[in-house]
């Protein structure tokens, strides 16, 4: 696996190296592969990938980042579902010799600690994907390129048009930033959308959640641009809300997490916030 300066040697090398192994970008799958080498640059810089570290790669494509990061780090598990991807995979980075390959899809795997999490995520896997990993596994950093939309979603405040369900169930566990945007022209084939790369850190300790509060979460944001109090009357009669005056006037996209997280308690009986 030869080292790349520039745009044209990664894109000559994607291109051969799919046509060796007979491979043609699954759509479905949403097989881009990156053909920046200064995005891969600045993934690997954003994780601050040490010597010590063991990282996790999803969707490892034909290497580009992989070789990046396993120049850097102690070792890389880089996760394709695509045999033939984790075929050429396992080929390409044999002379490596830190790199192992699971043939998998991710969203199947149990959850376990590594150090770093780096990955330009497939596309069609985004929203399980980050829900999976700030719910089941434990890491420093992760550093994750989506979808610009998708990002946005993520690091969205109250009262935003991208603001909803999945950013306060991600606020939950973690901090999302955003840390820079990215071409649709960095990938090949290249996507119909324009991409982001955010960084994702796990809150220590995470609010206590259970499925009660998700599913308040999703009651309210079915009705997002309606009232909170006048949601809240409608899907849950009875409920005392005699202490949720902070919640007048305000529509259910404008409240905060912590809003949020209080309005659950109350609902519940009051009880106290306990970490895990």
């Amino acid at each position: 696996m030869e080292a790349w300066t520039s745009r044209k040697e990664l894109l000559s090398y994607v291109k051969s190296t799919l046509t060796s192994y007979g491979i043609k970008p699954k759509r479905r799958l949403g097989q881009s592969f990156t053909i920046d080498p200064f995005l891969i640059r600045d993934m690997v810089v954003y994780a601050d990938v040490k010597p010590s570290d063991e990282v996790l790669e999803v969707g490892g494509g034909v290497g580009c980042l992989t070789k990046a990061l396993a120049q850097r780090a102690r070792r890389v598990i880089t996760v394709e579902v695509d045999e033939r991807l984790a075929k050429a995979l396992r080929v390409l980075a044999s002379s490596l010799g830190n790199v192992e390959v699971v043939e998998a899809d991710f969203l199947d795997l149990e959850g376990r600690r590594v150090d770093k999490v780096v990955s330009t995520v497939p596309y069609s896997i985004a929203s399980p994907l980050i829900l999976k990993l700030v719910r089941e596994f434990e890491f420093e950093k992760a550093v994750l390129t989506f979808q610009r939309e998708f990002a946005e979603r993520l690091t969205a405040k109250p009262g935003t048009v991208s603001y909803g369900r999945l950013t306060v169930v991600v606020a939950l566990y973690a901090d999302v930033r955003l840390l820079r945007h990215v071409s649709r022209w960095s990938f090949y084939p290249a996507p119909d959308v324009d991409s982001a790369v955010v960084e994702v850190e796990l809150k220590k300790p995470p609010l206590e959640v259970d499925d009660e509060f998700l599913r308040l979460i999703e009651e309210l944001f079915t009705q997002r641009n309606r009232l909170a109090l006048s949601v809240i009357k409608r899907r849950r009669p009875g409920a005392d809300l005699s202490g949720l005056e902070e919640l007048a006037g305000k529509r259910v996209r404008d409240l905060s997490l912590e809003e949020l997280y209080r309005t659950y308690l109350h609902l519940r009986g009051g009880a106290g916030v306990r970490g895990r």
